[in-house]
């Protein structure tokens, strides 16, 4: 079974109806969310600034699922869902490593009491994000356009 599939099977992805309104409510919360990191970058705050900017990426990559039809139960599960489009040769993979990472840094921080964000990995991921949030709006737009 594929990772996908899997995914599908224990109800962590299911159908819905596709929504270009969701997906514009969730980039534009994407925007605000890594303001906000910015924020807590600014006055050292580095794990609030991880957590804001995890969910920039989240609601980012959420927006393409919402634009699909597809509803998400799993953070795990959204990677997943993007590398369909890695597949599919319309997204490059660094997209979804650099997910995956973020991920992994903030359910780190979230649920080790050993792990905390350096300076280094919150700055970049906020820098980052900006970039993210692009290409999951330029693939929005691409997968829109060819339909």
């Amino acid at each position: 079974m594929t990772r996908i599939s899997d995914c599908f099977e224990r109800g962590l992805l299911r159908k819905v109806d596709p929504s270009g309104k969701k997906a514009a409510a969730s980039i534009s919360h994407a925007r605000e969310w890594v303001n906000e990191a910015r924020d807590d970058l600014g006055i050292g705050a580095m794990r609030s600034a991880l957590m804001a900017v995890y969910m920039g990426y989240f609601h980012s990559a959420r927006a393409v699922l919402y634009h699909d039809g597809i509803r998400e139960k799993s953070h795990f599960c959204i990677g997943v869902y993007l590398e369909m489009y890695v597949e599919s040769g319309r997204l490059e993979e660094e997209w979804v490593v650099l997910f995956d990472h973020v991920r992994g840094l903030r359910q780190a921080d979230q649920y080790s009491l050993d792990a905390r964000p350096t300076q280094e990995e919150a700055e970049a991921a906020v820098n980052g994000a900006g970039r993210f949030i692009n290409r999951m709006e330029d693939l929005i737009r691409d997968v829109r356009q060819a339909h």
